[in-house]
C-alpha cells in the first residue's frame, strides 16, 4: 500500500482525497494546520462545466438543487451608468448533467468533507521540514518524522510547504488588487436579471454579483486596483484593520450607487496575490490549487482549476506516469494569460479605449467560433 500525504485542506486537496477514498492500494491522510476547518456561511464560488463533471464523479449532481443554481448568462454592464453592453450565453457549454454552476463555496467544502472518512483529515499540523530521496520522502509535522511515497503539497497561495522545497525560490508576487467579498439581498439589485451573473466593468474596478442558490442568496465579488507598500503587502493582518477597511469603503461608495453599497453585507478584503512563475518540484512530490499556480480573479477558474489540476494529478499517480507538471504547464499559462487580459480589459478608463472595448464585447459574445476558442477550450476540456 502507498502512502499519500496531503499537506492543506483546501478544495484541491479534499478533491483529491476523495478520488483516493476507497482504494485499498493507496493510504492517504491530510495534514491542516488550522485546529479545524472554519466553513463559513456566505461568499460563492463559481464552478465552470469542466469542474462540474469532475465532480459528478464524487456525486455532485446527487446535491439539492436547492443549494446551487446554474446561470444561463453572463451580463455585461458599464458602472458609470448601469447601462448593459452585451451577455454572454455561457449556458451553450452546458450538457444536461453538467450545467455551470454557482454556490456557497462553504456548501462545496462541506460536500468534499462529507465524502472523507473522519480520521483522513488531522488537525493543527504545522509541517516544519521536508526532505525527499528517490526511494521516499519525509517531513516533519509538530517535529514529528513522518515518511510516505507521495507528497502533495496543497496548501494555498502562500505555502509553506511549497517554500520548504523550493528554497522560496517561487514566492507569490501581489496583483495591484484588493478583492472585495459581501453578501446582498435580493432586494438590493435593480434593473438586472437575478438569475444570470452580472458583470459590471468600471475605471480600476469591475464586481460581479451572481445567485447563490435558489433561497435567493446572492454574492458580490468586486476587485479594486489598490497600489500597497512593501510593508503592507507583508501585514497579513492589514485587511483586519479599521483604518484600512474605512479606507476601501470609502472608495467602494464614491464608484457603486449608494442604495447597492449600502446593502453590502458582511463585508471582507483579501489583497490579490499571484504567481509569478511555476516551480517544477522533485519526483513523487506535487503542488496543486493556488500551491502550483495562483490565477488572479477575473477569470473565475481559481476553484475549477483547482479541481481539474487534482483529477490530473490522480491519473497521473494511479497510472504512474510522470508528466503532470508538463501537461499541466501549458493550459495554465493560457489561462493565466486570459485572466490577465480580462483584468485589463474590465478595468479600462480611457473613454476611447472603452467605446471600442464595448463594441468588441457586443461582437464577440455572440461569435460562436471565438467562444469555442476562448471558453470552450477551458470549460469543455
Amino acid at each position: 500500500m502507498k502512502k499519500i500525504a496531503i499537506i492543506g485542506a483546501g478544495i484541491s486537496g479534499l478533491y483529491i482525497a476523495n478520488l483516493f477514498q476507497g482504494n485499498k492500494d493507496y493510504q492517504v491522510t491530510i495534514y491542516e494546520k488550522k485546529t479545524s476547518l472554519q466553513i463559513e456561511e456566505g461568499y460563492g464560488i463559481q464552478l465552470s462545466v469542466n469542474s462540474v463533471k469532475l465532480l459528478n464523479k464524487l456525486g455532485f449532481s446527487s446535491l439539492s438543487e436547492k443549494e446551487k443554481f446554474n446561470p444561463k448568462k453572463i451580463d455585461f454592464y458599464e458602472i458609470k451608468n448601469s447601462k448593459k453592453i452585451c451577455d454572454l450565453d455561457i449556458s451553450e457549454f452546458n450538457s444536461d448533467d453538467c450545467k455551470y454552476t454557482t454556490l456557497k463555496r462553504s456548501k462545496l467544502l462541506q460536500f468534499l468533507i462529507d465524502g472523507l472518512d473522519k480520521s483522513t483529515i488531522q488537525f493543527n499540523c504545522s509541517v516544519d521540514e521536508i526532505k525527499y530521496s528517490n526511494d521516499s520522502i519525509n517531513f516533519n509535522i509538530n517535529k514529528e518524522k513522518i515518511t510516505c511515497d507521495y507528497l502533495i503539497i496543497s496548501d494555498g497561495v502562500f505555502s509553506k510547504g511549497k517554500s520548504l522545497i523550493s528554497n522560496n525560490y517561487s514566492e507569490p508576487i501581489y496583483n495591484n488588487t484588493i478583492a472585495v467579498r459581501a453578501n446582498i439581498s435580493r432586494e438590493s439589485l435593480d434593473n438586472i436579471n437575478e438569475e444570470n451573473i452580472s458583470l459590471f466593468l468600471g475605471s480600476e474596478f469591475h464586481y460581479v454579483v451572481y445567485p447563490l442558490n435558489n433561497y435567493q442568496n446572492f454574492n458580490f465579488i468586486g476587485i479594486l486596483k489598490k497600489q500597497l507598500n512593501l510593508d503592507q503587502q507583508k501585514n497579513h493582518n492589514l485587511c483586519n484593520e479599521s483604518t484600512f477597511i474605512e479606507s476601501i469603503k470609502h472608495k467602494l461608495s464614491e464608484k457603486i450607487p449608494s442604495k447597492f453599497f449600502n446593502s453590502l453585507e458582511d463585508i471582507k478584503l483579501f489583497p490579490v496575490f499571484v504567481s509569478n512563475n511555476l516551480f517544477n518540484p522533485p519526483k513523487n512530490i506535487f503542488l496543486v490549487g493556488d500551491a502550483f499556480f495562483a490565477f488572479s480573479p477575473s477569470f473565475a477558474q481559481g476553484g475549477s482549476q483547482s479541481i481539474e489540476g487534482a483529477n490530473q494529478l490522480h491519473e497521473t499517480i494511479i497510472n504512474k506516469k510522470n508528466d503532470f507538471y508538463n501537461t499541466r504547464l501549458d493550459r495554465v499559462k493560457m489561462i493565466n494569460r486570459r485572466s490577465n487580459f480580462n483584468q485589463f480589459a474590465f478595468h479600462l478608463s480611457n473613454p476611447i479605449m472603452i467605446f471600442f472595448r464595448n463594441i468588441f464585447l457586443k461582437v464577440l459574445t455572440k461569435n460562436k467560433k471565438f467562444l469555442q476558442s476562448y471558453l470552450g477550450k477551458i470549460y469543455k476540456s
